[in-house]
This record gives structure tokens, C-alpha cells and sequence, in this order.
């Protein structure tokens, strides 16, 4: 199964699907999340709406810890 996960310092998201620790290749955080975002979901996506759900994610992840 695929699952796509996104890195909670730069918004980078990761496709993978065996693996539960899963690294950002673009800023080295050490764990990134799961998304709650299904892999079809995310495949049919264009770059601008995966860049539009990256962006919304950071924004609400950030303001729920006060940063």
C-alpha cells in the first residue's frame, strides 16, 4: 500500500510503502508524517493543488503548536 507523507518543516510530500520512519530528502528533517491524504487521491493531483495542500498543511500544523 502507498502512503504519502509530508515533512512538517518544509511541506515536502514523500511517497512510499513499507516503510514508517520516513526522512525529508529536501531539508533532512529525521520524521516526517503521515498525510491524510490517500495515494489516489494525491497521484490524480496536479503540482500546483499537491503544492496548495502542502502549503494549507504547514499553515494549520503550525498554527495548532503556536509557531
Amino acid at each position: 500500500m502507498m502512503k504519502v507523507y509530508i515533512c512538517p518543516s518544509c511541506g515536502w510530500m514523500r511517497v512510499v510503502s513499507r516503510r514508517r520512519e520516513v526522512e525529508c530528502y529536501k531539508c533532512d528533517e529525521k520524521q516526517m508524517v503521515l498525510a491524510k491524504l490517500d495515494f489516489a487521491k494525491y497521484a490524480k493531483m496536479s503540482e500546483e493543488e499537491r503544492k496548495n495542500y502542502s502549503d494549507g498543511w504547514i499553515y494549520i500544523h503550525q498554527r495548532k503548536h503556536g509557531v
